[in-house]
């Protein structure tokens, strides 16, 4: 049987109100931003939200014009990964004011053939702690061969390279900026005859950049002693090595450990930075949607919203994650994306009415039904499309001795989370918040994808997707910000009680027309944020930048208290 881990109750959602004056419960307020784009809020005035500027980068519909973006506080520039022109992209925020609008100017366009290496992509980036200079992941031209990692001048000048592990595909520096650590995921080739094994690179970066060498690369790999025995192996036949694909780097605030999202493997492995080996590799278990607090909509054939309870175990499966420190402890934030392996040579994904008869489901599993009750939801229907029977699911999950799968399994969570560092046990998951309020808000393009304004298009899948998760402190409160990528918009929560976080604010400068995306559909699909402190902003006020893929644009949101703002 799967191993289940405790779940909290979701928070309370919290009525929506207008951002510069009050309204009545369950109104939508509406404020207007660049080109008359509007932008949306729900939450309890806690904060208020204003987009200050937009960056466009002139890539097609989703071509990934914008990805990843990290911000240099000394020369108020970002740094964005520009896939379509396969480039890296500095753009200049000085000009943005308070109270205004402005277009965000791209200041120089550093192409991959300025690098140095050979490769065709570009997947990260990242300014060090002190500035000066900048990193930059690339894979190499043939995925599974070992990739490099760029440093470059804030003016985009090459430094140095260094070879790092198959497919780096995030960067991370230590607090102290004295290393940079590489997320190597290691995806096997297409025809998965080729399957490298994930890592995570340790680069010295305590000397002169300049003078960088591959000898300054350390390598911490995965041995099976150290991953609980429950981890989740997506194929039978690989090694530990081989499967587990390090996603996504945070590193703690004292810089003594970092964590790092094996996404496909349902898991957090944690990385000793004083002997830069893996100490563990543990499960984030099975999220359980029969119970009460979690919800989901689960197809895209019914014509309908239908956030209801199923018998569904999903799993957590994070992309990006962060650690967050409260009162001595640190936690682990986790956006609950879900992923799947989905080759030429091998798959994992499926639908739940293509695998009817391998099931033979056991109550025992859920914490919301009965045997019996179970046993009805199956002679009412349960397989067909207008119910579970759309859903994909996983192929690669434990079956009993009778080879049947004895629960039904799901991708992502469809919300974010908060985990004990050190036991990853979870504290909190924001249950189903996510759909239920973006039902609220945009019931005529609910669960709808990033390409297209389709009603219930991806319930059947993931859900909204949240993707990346950041953390800020605005005017003295700690807040999560959880960018969702297939239906929009960014989550805020207050973190003031980690354990108990309360929604805040749900807000969007995606337009929704009706059908396909365009250039007038605004931000759409936030892959990449970063938070700007007061003290390091162009304004002298906090900012959130978050780069969307499918739009090919920047949005730099300005943040403020709203009770005191509303206080003038």
């Amino acid at each position: 049987m799967a191993k289940l881990k405790k779940l909290l109750p979701a928070a309370a959602i919290g009525v929506l109100s207008l951002s510069l004056f009050h309204s009545p419960p369950s109104a939508l307020a509406a404020a207007e931003s660049v080109e008359g784009l509007k932008l949306y809020e729900q939450g309890n005035k806690g904060l208020e939200v204003s987009l200050l500027g937009r960056y466009t980068s002139g890539a097609d519909i989703d071509e990934g014009g914008t990805e990843i973006v990290a911000y240099d506080p000394k020369t108020f520039r970002a740094f964005s990964v520009n896939g379509a022109a396969s480039a890296i992209d500095i753009i200049d925020l000085s000009g943005l004011k308070k109270d205004s609008t402005a277009d965000i100017p791209l200041v120089k366009r550093i192409p991959l053939s300025e690098f140095g290496v050979e490769t065709s992509d570009l997947t990260s980036v990242a300014i060090h702690p002190n500035g000066g200079y900048i990193a930059v992941s690339v894979p190499a031209a043939d995925k599974t061969d070992a990739g490099s990692v760029v440093f470059m001048s804030t003016d985009g000048e090459p430094l140095s390279h260094v070879r790092v592990g198959a497919l780096p595909d995030m960067l991370a520096f230590t607090p102290d900026g004295s290393k940079l650590l590489v997320a190597n995921e290691g995806e096997p080739s297409e025809d998965y005859s080729v399957n490298p094994e994930g890592s995570v690179s340790i680069i010295d970066v305590t000397k002169p950049i300049g003078t960088i060498s591959d000898s300054d690369v350390a390598t911490a790999e995965f041995t099976e002693n150290i991953i609980d025995e429950d981890v989740r192996k997506v194929h039978k036949d690989s090694t530990y090595a081989e499967d587990l694909e390090p996603e996504f780097i945070t590193v703690d605030e004292d810089g003594d450990s970092a964590y790092v999202a094996l996404q496909e493997n349902n898991a957090i492995a944690k990385l000793d930075l004083e002997s830069d080996q893996f100490v563990s590799v543990q499960s984030l278990g099975l999220k359980d949607y029969s119970v009460p607090a979690n919800k989901l909509d689960a197809s895209n054939k019914d014509d309908a919203i239908d956030i209801r309870n199923w018998p569904v175990l999903s799993m957590f499966q994070p992309d990006g994650i962060t650690a967050f420190e409260s009162r001595g402890e640190t936690y682990i934030l986790s956006a609950n994306e879900g992923d799947v392996q989905d080759w030429e040579g091998f798959s994992e994904e499926a639908r739940v009415a293509d695998l009817v008869v391998d099931y033979e489901l056991d109550a025992s599993l859920y914490r919301g039904y009965n045997q019996k009750q179970l046993d009805r939801l199956v002679q009412n229907g349960l397989f067909e499309e207008n119910q579970l029977g759309r859903l994909t699911t996983s192929v690669s999950q434990p079956k009993n001795e009778n080879g049947k799968y004895e629960a039904i399994y799901g991708f992502g969570g469809r919300s974010f989370s908060v985990w004990h560092s050190e036991s990853m046990e979870l504290a909190y998951d924001s249950g189903d918040d996510f759909e239920q309020i973006a039902a609220e808000v945009y019931p005529d393009s609910f669960n709808a994808t990033n390409t297209e304004d389709k009603f219930d298009n991806r319930s059947d899948d993931k859900g909204p997707e949240p993707e990346s998760v950041v953390t800020g402190n605005v005017a003295g409160t700690h807040y999560a910000f959880i960018g969702l990528e297939r239906q929009g918009g960014i989550m805020v929560y207050d973190l003031s009680k980690p354990t108990k976080p309360k929604f805040n604010t749900y807000f969007s400068s995606r337009v929704f027309n009706g059908g396909d995306v365009t250039d007038k559909s605004g931000d759409v699909a936030p892959e990449g944020m970063t938070f700007i402190p007061a003290e390091e902003s162009p304004t002298g006020q906090e900012l959130l930048l978050a780069a969307h893929e499918v739009s090919g644009t920047i949005a730099a949101y300005s943040l403020e208290d709203g009770h005191k703002r509303n206080k003038r």
